[in-house]
C-alpha cells in the first residue's frame, strides 16, 4: 500500500473516532515512524510501504483512534523550538505557555547579576529548561511533588545541556524549594481547571493526562491562592511573579492576588485574545524604581 492510500485511509478512520484534524494526525504519525520530516512526505507519496511498517503504523494510529494524544505516543513535543519528553506522567506543553516562558526569559536577560527563578510545579521541565536556554545567567530551581515527573524533567534538562544549572527539588509548592536565599522570579503553570469541568474535557486530555496537574479544586484556584500567599515571602522587594491563567478564572485570580497584596502589573492576553499571564509584584517598591513591564517588554525606538 502507498503511504498517500495508507494516509487517506487511516485519515478516515480517525475521522470516524472523532479524532479532529485526522489527516494532519496521520501524516504527523507516519512522519514520526518513517523518521523524516511530514513536508518529504508529499515527495513520497508513491513509495510503498513494507508490511513491517505498515503493522506499526496501524499500531500507532490504533493508538491515536482511541483518544490518546500524539505527544505521548510521539513521546515528545515542540516546546519554544526545544524537543521535550513527555509521558503519561506530565502535562503536555501548550502553546499557550510559551508566552509565560518567554515573558521570564526577557525579565530574567534584562535582570542584573545573577538572577534565580523558581518554576513551581515543573512538570516535563519544560518552562524551567527554557528559562537555562534562553537566561544562561540565571540560576533556576524547579519543584515538583512527582518523583517520576521530575526525573523526566532531569533527562530533558541533561538532553538540552542545562541540567547543571537547574536545581529539581521534590515537594510541594514552595515548601520544596530551598530557602537560603529569595527569588527574583517565581513562575508557575499551576493546575487550574474546576474539579466539575474535568470530566467535559475532550477525551485526550480527560482520559490521559495526570488530572493531578489539571485539577485545581472547586473552583479551579487552590493553587494561586496557596501561591499567592506564600510566594511574596520568598522574592526579593524588586522580584516579579508570573502565572498562567485559565480564561475562564482569570478575574477570580486576579482577584485573589490583589486582596493578598500583590500589585497587579498586568494579565497578558495569548494569541487568541484570552487573559493567559498574570504579571505581580510584592507591595513594596523595587529598589531601583524599575517597573516589571519595562524588564519583561522591549524596547521599541
Amino acid at each position: 500500500m502507498s503511504i498517500l492510500e495508507v494516509i487517506r485511509r487511516s485519515a478516515d478512520f480517525l475521522a470516524r473516532k472523532g479524532v479532529a484534524s485526522p489527516r494532519l494526525q496521520v501524516e504527523l504519525l507516519l512522519a514520526h515512524l518513517l523518521q523524516m520530516p511530514r513536508m518529504k512526505l508529499y515527495l513520497s507519496f508513491e513509495r510503498v510501504l513494507a508490511g513491517a511498517e505498515l503493522d506499526a503504523l496501524r499500531a500507532l494510529v490504533q493508538r491515536r483512534g482511541q483518544r490518546e494524544p500524539l505527544q505521548y505516543i510521539a513521546g515528545s513535543t515542540s516546546f519554544c523550538g526545544l524537543e521535550i519528553a513527555v509521558s503519561r506522567d506530565v502535562l503536555i506543553p501548550r502553546p499557550e505557555t510559551e508566552l509565560l516562558a518567554e515573558r521570564a526569559w526577557i525579565f530574567l536577560q534584562k535582570a542584573a547579576g545573577v538572577p534565580r527563578a523558581l518554576d513551581l510545579g515543573t512538570g516535563s521541565g519544560c518552562l524551567a529548561i527554557a528559562l537555562a536556554c534562553h537566561a544562561p545567567q540565571a540560576e533556576i530551581c524547579a519543584t515538583d511533588f512527582s518523583g517520576p515527573a521530575l526525573e523526566l524533567a532531569r533527562r530533558n534538562a541533561e538532553t538540552h545541556q542545562v541540567s547543571g544549572r537547574i536545581q529539581f527539588c521534590a515537594g510541594d509548592l514552595l515548601a520544596a524549594a530551598p530557602a537560603e536565599a529569595p527569588f527574583d522570579l517565581i513562575v508557575s503553570n499551576p493546575p487550574y481547571i474546576p474539579t466539575a469541568r474535568i470530566g467535559t474535557l475532550e477525551a485526550e486530555v480527560r482520559d490521559y493526562e495526570p488530572h493531578s496537574a489539571l485539577d485545581g479544586g472547586a473552583d479551579g484556584q487552590d493553587f494561586y491562592r496557596r501561591i499567592a500567599a506564600e510566594a511574596g515571602a520568598r522574592l526579593r522587594p524588586a522580584g516579579c511573579l508570573m502565572v498562567e491563567l485559565d480564561e475562564e478564572g482569570a478575574e477570580g485570580t486576579r482577584q485573589i492576588f490583589q486582596s493578598a497584596g500583590w500589585i497587579i502589573e498586568g494579565v497578558e492576553k495569548d494569541y487568541n485574545g484570552h487573559p493567559r499571564i498574570l504579571i505581580a509584584r510584592p507591595a513594596a517598591k523595587p529598589q531601583d524604581g524599575a517597573s516589571v513591564d519595562e524588564l519583561t517588554h522591549e524596547k521599541h525606538g
